[in-house]
């Protein structure tokens, strides 16, 4: 199609659209074909025969046009056209000759496509019902063969290796000829070239699809190149892997796509060149279809994932100390320190600005470097139990200590009884107060002993800290009626914070504890299940 400016628009596919400007560029002239001849009947290309077909009629006659996959359009010919325009005889050799080619091509990572055509009676063509007319595909006559480059794109290779270091498996399913899978993924990292490039590592779709359920599921894992495939073939594979328990994602753009998918644990469809039906059976839309903005998904979803458990590690320790603190001192005294005013401020901390504040923490490069979280892990690991086993039990005791000797601690006998009871309850508002603002901290790096690391960067986190600090001194020096506590002098300020500040370097010793691998939710299991065999049991009898 020419533009206004004289310019050729060329539409279509990326492979048609890369055919067409070769064409342009050898001197063909499209519209004056057009203008001499009609289209009869299309058969769109069919991923499963690799192949798409046109019916047009003109002067000399109506010819049936085939293009698709070099090798197997080369097997349906039976003679190929010369350079003087003669049609000779596709005999062993030339036919050899042809493939020798394809596979030249191929391992140049160049995707090959064959032009062939074959001449029709008109008798022969349907007067009605023409939709349903299967094109003859037999007895061509080869045109020519082309090789199209598809290059990867900038960063691919880099982000590809970057999900190997994530832990994540990268897995070509392609249409393309086995030997141009291989070496497009050999150019993208995907293949190694010092590994094993051959069954069942490197595998066709066919080969796939032909074994049995039991034998596709020993070798999905295996699979890291499947080329010639299939739609269903994609669907097959995902299947496989689902069953032996891996989380599984599929990029897709064609509407054969979809039940792919669909099936997938996370289905990318691509954004610009996917068709809607992929997009609607997709979770995500990778709006720039680069391969490179996958990892940034797996970033953020891992990234998005660590601050809810951060969030759960600080919410536990805040809950647990609580709870034990005024549990005990009710039990042993009657009497709880915090009260319930204070506990409404002390969890609008936790569950908003403290979710605020740690939900909000980007991602990091460390999170690439981990692998991946499987189905059945806990979201609370062992290395969350032991941070909030050591901030919890500090917390507890120091708190207790003050509870039953704070008066004394806090030399605050020349207090009235009343006041001095007050006084120590404010202290401990206070001081529990501050070490959750400085365990905060300690919460955004719960594997990492340098819980400062890049905290200036975010600015909301800094934000909510000021902003939870000032409340707190504006509530125990202007707000004590409300709250019913009093107001404290500036040395007990300084002895709340330097509790508060103790949580960091303990913290930091803590992260030298090891943790066993198996997780502590397992060492229960045994125990509920005897007591529910038991239940069971005494239901039976």
């Amino acid at each position: 199609m020419l533009t206004d400016g004289g310019a050729a628009d060329v539409t279509g596919s990326p492979t048609e659209k890369a055919i067409l400007s070769w064409g342009l560029k050898i001197g063909m002239d499209f519209n004056d074909v057009r203008s001499k001849s009609s289209v009869l009947h299309v058969f769109p290309f069919n991923s499963e025969k690799k192949r798409g077909g046109v019916a047009v009629q003109s002067d000399t006659g109506v010819h049936i046009h085939w293009k698709g996959a070099a090798e197997l359009v080369l097997s349906s010919c039976k003679s190929w056209l010369s350079l003087d325009g003669s049609v000779q005889p596709m005999g062993a050799q030339k036919r050899n000759e042809y493939k020798k080619s394809i596979e030249d091509m191929a391992k140049s990572s160049l995707r090959c496509v064959a032009f062939a055509y074959c001449q029709c009676d008109i008798e022969k063509i349907p007067k009605e019902d023409i939709a349903d007319w299967k094109l003859p595909e037999e007895d061509l006559t080869l045109l020519g063969i082309v090789g199209i480059k598809d290059p990867c794109r900038p960063g691919v290779r880099s982000a590809v290796q970057l999900c190997k270091n994530a832990g994540v498996k990268v897995r070509m399913v392609t249409g393309d000829n086995i030997e141009t899978a291989k070496a497009i993924a050999l150019e993208c990292g995907i293949l190694d070239a010092n590994g094993v490039i051959s069954e069942p590592f490197v595998i066709e779709g066919k080969a796939f699809r032909e074994m049995s359920e039991i034998a596709r599921g020993e070798i999905a894992d295996k699979i890291t190149v499947m080329g010639r495939s299939s739609p269903n073939d994609k669907l097959l594979l995902v299947q496989a892997l689902k069953r032996k328990g891996h989380v599984v994602a599929v990029t897709g753009d064609g509407t054969n796509d979809a039940p792919a998918l669909h099936e997938a644990d996370i289905g990318l469809a691509m954004g610009m060149s996917g068709t809607e039906v992929a997009k609607e059976s997709s979770d995500i839309i990778i709006l720039d279809d680069d391969f490179t903005s996958v990892v940034k998904v797996v970033r953020w979803g891992r990234s998005v994932y660590a601050n809810i458990q951060k969030f759960i590690q600080f919410q536990l320790t805040v809950n647990v100390a609580a709870l034990v603190i005024n549990v005990i001192a009710a039990v042993s005294s009657g009497d709880v320190p915090l009260n319930a005013v204070e506990l409404l401020w002390v969890n609008l901390i936790m569950d908003t600005l403290g979710a605020l504040a740690l939900a909000t923490e980007p991602p990091t490069d460390n999170l690439m470097k981990r692998q991946p979280v499987g189905r059945r892990e806990p979201l609370v690991t062992n290395i969350m139990w032991r941070n909030l086993f050591v901030q919890a039990i500090y917390q507890i005791a120091i708190l207790l200590i003050f509870n039953f000797s704070g008066k004394k601690i806090l030399r605050l006998q020349n207090e009235s009884p009343d006041n001095a009871e007050k006084m120590k309850n404010t202290f401990i508002f206070n001081t529990f107060v501050f070490c959750q603002i400085f365990n905060e901290f300690n919460a955004r790096k719960p594997e990492e002993r340098n819980v400062f690391k890049g905290v200036t960067k975010n600015h909301l986190f800094m934000g909510i800290v000021c902003v939870t600090t000032v409340f707190q001194i504006l509530i125990v020096e202007f707000l004590g009626k409300f709250f019913k506590i009093v107001r404290l002098n500036w040395s007990l300020w300084l002895v709340s914070v330097a509790i508060g500040v103790v949580s960091w370097p303990l913290a930091y010793l803590g992260k030298f504890i090891p943790v066993p691998v198996r997780p502590l939710q397992a060492y229960f299991k045994p125990c509920w299940k005897s007591s529910r065999r038991d239940e069971e049991e005494g239901r039976q009898g």
